[in-house]
């Protein structure tokens, strides 16, 4: 099977589409999936899930939202664990999540800066512009 996903922190954690979430469990020997999709349903996988919703496409702020996922994340790498996670096609949402993840960890000082490391390690990471709103009021309101 061809890797469709990336690695956004070396051997830890690591960003793609829905499509490739079983296959990324299985070969990277992941501990958690974090499911960004808010269109999807619950059900039965073979590794473990946690769905934390994102909804695209929405005029309501997703900022809690969009928070929760990325302290998700940077809970389950401060606990050692490996991370992989994703929305459908792993571009805006996983994105969002990519760039506010590695604010999170330190990794990038600045939206832009956080954005240029997850598009290199992802091209087809495309945040829309309601989501990376969020990101500036999560990281930068006081």
């Amino acid at each position: 099977m061809t890797k469709n996903y990336q690695e956004l922190v070396k051997d830890r954690i690591f960003i793609g589409g829905a499509a490739d979430a079983k296959h990324a469990a299985t070969a990277e020997k992941i501990d958690v999936v974090i499911d960004l999709r808010a269109e999807a349903a619950e059900g039965d996988y073979d590794y473990v899930r946690v769905h934390s919703p994102i909804v695209d496409d929405s005029d309501v702020q997703q900022d809690e939202s969009i928070k929760k996922a990325i302290d998700q994340v940077v809970d389950a790498y401060t606990e050692g664990k490996k991370i992989y996670f994703h929305c459908a096609g792993g571009s805006n949402r996983a994105g969002t999540v990519a760039i506010g993840t590695l604010l999170a960890l330190g990794k990038a000082d600045t939206i832009e800066e956080a954005e240029a490391q997850a598009t290199a390690v992802r091209p087809q990471i495309m945040v829309k512009p309601q989501l990376k709103e969020s990101l500036e009021r999560i990281f930068y309101q006081d």
